[in-house]
């Protein structure tokens, strides 16, 4: 008997996006896991991250840092939709290719990440944020002056105590290992207008709540899902900010959750 296409197809495609300061690298274990239960899995570095060979004077604006991803995005087949995961400030990355390319995103999926609205400046959502101690994580300016560029790279401290307390100290070697400074944009995204209800707002979002986390505090994550919510969040009890380490095998199944839902 012939499939008369009626049954909903899961998406299968998931592009996992990596938070300030990392690479592709985080998501070893998280890929492998999708891919051992059939999903197709692409893991990009963004632009002078992980091992991208530009440098930060390279990537001047925040569609500069994105574009790896948004490449990826562009070139889809029209018929395929794929599920994007955004970590941290990936949430800011997702939603510019949701933004750019509703028509290709089946699910924005937020992970412990600054996920914008349709009102305010991008970067509203981090400023409503506690002030977090940074401990020995390094703030330097660059670049012209009149751009008020900015990067920001995590502190072997700030990594143990902050964003990898719950992680194998192995997992916690290879980010110190690893960690790249990444461009902050911070002036670019209060300063640019709030993405629009008519494309990244159409995008179908999923948050998932890291309970443990200390960098972007469960507190703040719920709050960005009050002001802008979505249409369903999970929660990671014991997952710190780096769920894709401290949580590999609860992330997934959350993960394959929301897909199962979306085509």
């Amino acid at each position: 008997m012939e499939d008369d296409g009626s049954k909903k197809k899961t998406c299968n495609h998931i592009i996992l996006v990596h938070g300030a300061c990392h690479g592709a690298w985080c998501w070893y274990k998280l890929s492998t896991l999708l891919t051992s239960a059939g999903y197709r899995v692409t893991v990009p570095d963004l632009a002078a991250a992980g091992i991208d060979e530009r440098r930060l004077e390279d990537v001047p604006t925040f569609a500069d840092y994105s574009k790896p991803l948004l490449e990826i995005v562009e070139s889809l087949p029209a018929d395929e939709r794929v599920i994007l995961v955004g970590h941290s400030l990936g949430g800011m990355n997702i939603a510019l290719a949701a933004e750019m390319f509703p028509e290709k995103v089946a699910a924005a999926v937020f992970l412990a990440a600054s996920m914008p609205d349709c009102t305010a400046a991008p970067s509203y959502v981090c400023f409503k944020k506690p002030p977090s101690d940074l401990m020995d994580t390094q703030i330097k300016f660059y670049g012209d002056e009149e751009k008020r560029l900015s990067s920001i790279l995590f502190g072997p401290q700030f990594l143990e105590l902050k964003l990898y307390q719950l992680c194998p100290p192995e997992d916690l070697t290879l980010a110190k290992t690893l960690v790249r400074a990444t461009s902050r944009f911070r002036y670019e995204l209060l300063n640019r207008p709030p993405f629009t209800s008519d494309r990244y707002g159409s995008v179908d979002r999923a948050y998932i709540v890291c309970e443990q986390d200390l960098t972007i505090p469960e507190q703040h994550q719920r709050w960005m899902i009050e002001n802008y919510p979505v249409k369903e969040v999970k929660t990671i009890k014991a997952a710190d900010h780096m769920p894709m380490l401290s949580a590999p095998k609860e992330l997934c199944q959350c993960l394959m959750d929301i897909a199962s839902k979306y085509s």
